[in-house]
């Protein structure tokens, strides 16, 4: 019996499968103009496996209602709690940095105690540092890598089009294109720790989604926290992984 987990997220889809209790397989897509064409992709290579008969598959994310073969959907928090849990294996509190969101998710014996998410402003977001870093004429992981030779100013908007603008002005002025990335990285580091102060001091925290493995990102937000922040290779899947663990428990209750 294989239970398929599928986090159709705003900008990169991602897939855990379990064979019984054994994680088999994780694997990633860009999501693309269409979560319906992305669920399509997803099913072929998952019927290339021989994974869909004798499944039981949950959706999860941002596209989640566009995976019509999903046998059932559930919220992100739920997918990304469990997901985290099984990770890490210990009481902490997610911070999910999205491209459209941002999720911060206490986690106390294996469940979800509260959460609070960030959706109103794409500030603080991974979409926010992706524009930040085309801005800049860089990468992800350029951007990242010269952050940490930067230093000395800071960027004051909270809104992302006037945090643009104030990038902009920034290079018009001749500011060293590693300052702005310092600045950059620190403004959503700095957005993450006012969203985690809700939820009190944890003694672990725990990064997931894509910006899991941006080294700089994660350092930046231990020092704001003053705790260390772990993560793993498997960070960016933790709301598949979940929505996989919901696939099996629902499946047994059934069954």
């Amino acid at each position: 019996m294989h239970y398929i987990g599928i986090d159709i997220g705003s900008t990169a889809s991602k897939v855990a499968v379990f064979c019984h209790e054994e994680l088999v397989e994780t694997f990633m897509i860009p999501t693309g103009w269409s979560s319906v064409k992305t669920a399509e992709e997803i099913k072929n290579h998952l019927e290339s496996k021989n994974y869909v008969e004798n499944s039981y598959i949950v959706a999860t994310g941002y596209g989640r209602v566009s995976v019509p073969y999903a046998d059932k959907a559930v919220t992100e928090i739920t997918c990304h709690g469990k997901g985290a849990n099984y990770i890490i294996n210990k009481d902490c509190t997610v911070i999910d940095i999205g491209g459209q969101d941002t999720k911060i998710i206490t986690i106390r014996n294996g469940k979800v105690t509260s959460f609070t998410m960030n959706d109103k402003c794409a500030a603080g977001t991974g979409r926010f540092l992706e524009m930040m870093a085309n801005t800049l004429g860089l990468d992800l992981m350029e951007m990242s890598k010269l952050s940490k030779y930067g230093s000395g100013i800071s960027i004051s908007s909270m809104c992302t089009v006037f945090a643009e603008s104030e990038v902009i002005s920034l290079i018009g002025s001749g500011e060293r294109r590693e300052n702005i990335a310092f600045a950059v990285i620190e403004s959503i580091s700095g957005k993450v720790n006012s969203l985690c102060q809700k939820h009190g001091r944890d003694e672990n925290y725990f990064l997931s989604g894509g910006l899991s493995e941006n080294t700089y990102l994660i350092d930046s937000l231990a020092k704001r926290l003053g705790k260390n922040v772990e993560t793993s290779k498997l960070g960016r899947y933790a709301g598949a992984i979940g929505a996989a663990i919901v696939a099996k428990e629902t499946s047994d209750k059934l069954n």
